[in-house]
């Protein structure tokens, strides 16, 4: 009987080791949270919400649930467990409005935006719900800060107000910053675009609006590009080429990326991969939105 024991219990480990390395993707269809394998295979819908972001060991992911009561939601943040289904939802958190969950590399903590006061505030919290802290208040007289994301020293975070892209610390100081127009030409930023670093940490992922003429009968609004700012040149290159309508990226790894696209004529976007030399495109999960991937 012990060895029987014994021996189940090595087989659960073995699986939660082979499980926490494999690597998946999360995103979000339909109000819904699914995660899939990194070639785009086996989705599977793990809990209802959006804004997906997968844990770096790719075994928990996290996300905003919706919850309406008569006229009103509130949206809160929450972590459920891939394998298990089991969800935490953060309801310590001092406001009904939270949104954009994204992991530290570390996967110590989850950097998010949350409303307070009619603004909008940068909070971290555990991965269990605990010791939230503001990491940055609004300010009534500043634009709100966007699309919250991790450095990869654990000790600093990128975000952008449309105007400018910053390098905070966590207690909110700015450590660097940069002036979109300036480093994207003919690009800007809205306030649902999105940042992502490189798992080197020497390049970030831009979502852009380009102001540049297209001819998509069936698009209203400028085209969307993705774009590489290297921190230590200064330097920004375009990944996307001008036919290809693309947005919410995220790094595969330093030379590959996952973004959405939808081609003329298609209803929806879909999820595809890309390599940063403007090769090997491929579709990989029809019908999605916001990509999350696990570490590499």
């Amino acid at each position: 009987m012990k060895k029987i024991i014994a021996f189940a219990f090595v087989l659960v480990i073995s699986t939660v080791a082979t499980f926490a390395g494999e690597r998946r993707i999360a995103f979000e269809r339909s109000d819904a949270v699914y995660v899939a394998n990194l070639d785009g295979t086996a989705d599977k819908k793990i809990a209802d919400g959006i804004f997906p972001a997968i844990s770096p060991d790719g075994t928990r992911v996290a996300f905003n649930t919706v919850e309406k009561t008569n006229t009103t939601y509130a949206r809160h943040i929450a972590v459920v467990e891939i394998e298990t289904g089991k969800p935490t939802v953060f309801k310590d958190v001092p406001s009904d409005n939270s949104y954009y969950p994204t992991w530290s590399p570390d996967r110590k903590r989850i950097l998010f935006t949350l409303r307070v006061n009619e603004l909008w505030d940068l909070g971290l919290i555990n991965p269990d719900g605990t010791e939230f802290r503001v990491l940055k208040k609004g300010e009534r007289d500043k634009v709100t800060l966007y699309s919250p994301c991790w450095g990869r020293d654990n000790q600093s975070i990128f975000c952008e107000d449309m105007t400018n892209v910053y390098q905070l610390d966590l207690d909110g100081y700015v450590l660097a910053q940069w002036t979109i127009e300036k480093i994207i030409p003919n690009g800007d930023m809205s306030g649902d675009d999105r940042i992502d670093v490189s798992p080197d940490g020497k390049h970030l992922l831009l979502s852009v609006q380009m102001s540049e003429e297209h001819n998509r009968k069936d698009w209203d609004g400028p085209q969307p590009a993705l774009w590489s700012f290297d921190l230590t040149t200064q330097k920004s290159v375009r990944l996307t080429p001008k036919k290809l309508f693309a947005w919410d990226g995220c790094w595969i790894d330093d030379t590959n990326i996952l973004f959405l696209s939808q081609p003329a004529g298609e209803k929806a976007a879909s999820i595809y991969r890309l390599s940063t030399n403007g090769k090997d495109l491929k579709l990989l999960i029809k019908n999605a939105r916001f990509p999350t991937v696990s570490a590499p």
